[in-house]
């Protein structure tokens, strides 16, 4: 029997005729999509390069970090970002291949976290190496993920987020309350939590002998536990179980008629992605030698649900490129000096995708300047006390821009209006189109530089997390899809 003829290569095919086993609308509307734009090229040149090399230079830069870095504060936010990064791969595994919003994901890092504590802490004077608690516990949280999709593997978008949420709910809550448990048969108490206490006195890891303790040596641990995970999840997403996630999640009434076991799918989803939360959940319980109920809680799931759509569900390397961008700026926001540069360089880079071509942006910013200063001499001669503050920014450009922007002496209530104005300008730009989109930029622009100077820059906690739910707006506006992923493309 004589082998079938392997389809023509798309720069030998004759021209004008379709290429054997391409759809050519398809392909010819993806090209069109990811060449919009410098995220489009370069998720493109992103795809055209070997799985290797994507993984060495996702990584490879890394493994100079704890050699150039003596900072402790800075190394632990390393060390923070390579978690998020494993939390990420795992929660994008039912996201972005299988398209399952799960909203309970935190609870498998949260198990993962509290049985290690359990089997290797004092709390139950257990003590086991983590060559032995780490297999185990990436097992049962598989199995816990296979429990959990159980009950919702019929059910789809809002039906299965609410069940989810339900669950990770009654996970916190098993949490707090789980100090003093009755076991039948028994009169005795159980405390298998220590409630909100936690528990603190987590082994460190010891592997065959080998103790790791020092930043450096989980820096290293982590990242080469990450680049293992990435390169396991792309060799699943090529299988076909990946192409059968894919099915699933473009069309799941299509990938049942074409006889694929839907519920098997999704309940394997589950798995490997509660086995991921769970691997990551050790390494932070025995990092940080202590577990609390705070550190699994909703804010962790938003959070990584952004890393998640910033980088582009179903990318692997998008979504891991996005965590470390999310990460690092959350932190980064935390002192007003680094906030000032974060947020004035955000503004500079995110509004040439906005304001196109190049020199619509750079009018824009020469307009902006010039109705600052204006504004700030017409208020200086009416209303001296509105210019009679001073900025708290630490930052020389914060320093820069006390003759520019307007600084009252009490900003409180006025700071508190003019955020609420410019929430209102925001919108109102959705509604507008042409010149006068662009010319409402220029106040608008201003009042924002006005507000971050006198209301955001002395409130990071709450500044933050505004800056990354506007990032996340200004990236759905421009690339839906997300910084690396892939427009569904639909030909009808």
């Amino acid at each position: 029997m004589t082998e079938p003829p392997e389809p023509p290569k798309s720069e030998d095919h004759p021209r004008g005729q379709p290429r054997v086993g391409v759809d050519e609308w398809v392909a010819q509307a993806e090209g069109r999509t990811l060449g919009r734009g410098l995220a489009g090229v370069a998720a493109e040149r992103i795809d055209k390069l070997p799985p290797a090399l994507r993984l060495l230079l996702l990584f490879g830069p890394l493994v100079f970090v704890p050699l150039l870095v003596s900072s402790d504060f800075i190394m632990q936010v390393a060390l923070d970002t390579l978690l998020y990064v494993l939390l990420a791969l795992g929660l994008n595994v039912a996201v972005g291949f299988a398209g399952m919003l799960d909203l309970g994901y935190v609870a498998f890092y949260g198990f993962g976290a509290y049985a290690y504590a359990w089997l290797a802490s004092d709390h139950f004077d257990v003590h086991w190496p983590a060559q032995a608690v780490v297999p185990l516990v990436v097992v049962a949280s598989a199995v816990l993920g296979f429990v959990v999709g159980l009950p919702s593997r019929r059910l789809f978008g809002d039906y299965l987020a609410i069940v989810t949420l339900f669950f990770l709910q009654i996970f916190l809550t098993v949490l707090l309350n789980a100090d003093r448990l009755d076991f039948p048969f028994t009169e005795r108490q159980v405390n298998l939590t220590r409630g909100p206490n936690g528990i603190s006195t987590v082994d460190s890891f010891n592997l065959f002998g080998y103790r790791i303790t020092t930043l450096d040596q989980y820096f290293y641990l982590a990242l080469i536990t990450a680049a293992v995970v990435l390169a396991g999840l792309y060799l699943l997403n090529e299988s076909r179980t990946g192409r059968a996630w894919r099915a699933l999640r473009d069309d799941p009434l299509a990938a049942e008629l074409m006889s694929m076991p839907v519920n098997r799918l999704r309940l394997l989803a589950f798995a490997f992605g509660a086995a991921v939360a769970g691997l990551a959940g050790t390494i932070f319980a025995a990092e940080q030698e202590s577990v609390f109920p705070v550190n699994f809680d909703l804010t962790l799931l938003i959070i990584l649900y952004a890393m998640v759509i910033l980088g582009g569900s179903g990318s692997l390397v998008g979504v891991a490129l996005g965590a470390v961008a999310i990460n690092v700026s959350l932190e980064a926001l935390r002192t007003p000096s680094n906030a000032s540069w974060l947020f004035y360089g955000l503004l500079l880079v995110l509004l040439p995708a906005v304001l196109r071509p190049w020199k619509r942006w750079a009018a824009v910013l020469a307009a902006v300047a010039a109705f600052g200063f204006a504004v700030h001499a017409f208020v200086d001669a009416i209303w001296s006390r509105g210019t009679a503050g001073a900025t708290i920014g630490e930052a020389w450009i914060d320093r820069l821009l006390d003759a520019w922007v307007l600084l009252p002496r009490d900003p409180e209530l006025i700071g508190k209006w003019a955020y609420v104005v410019l929430i209102l300008a925001v919108l109102g730009l959705t509604l507008l189109k042409g010149q006068a989109r662009t010319a409402a930029f220029v106040p608008v622009l201003y009042l924002a530089a006005c507000v971050w100077e006198n209301v955001l820059l002395q409130q990071p906690a709450v500044a933050r997390y505004i800056m990354l739910g506007a990032m996340l707006v200004v990236l759905m506006a421009v690339r839906p899809q997300g910084f690396l992923g892939k427009t569904r493309v639909e030909i009808v």
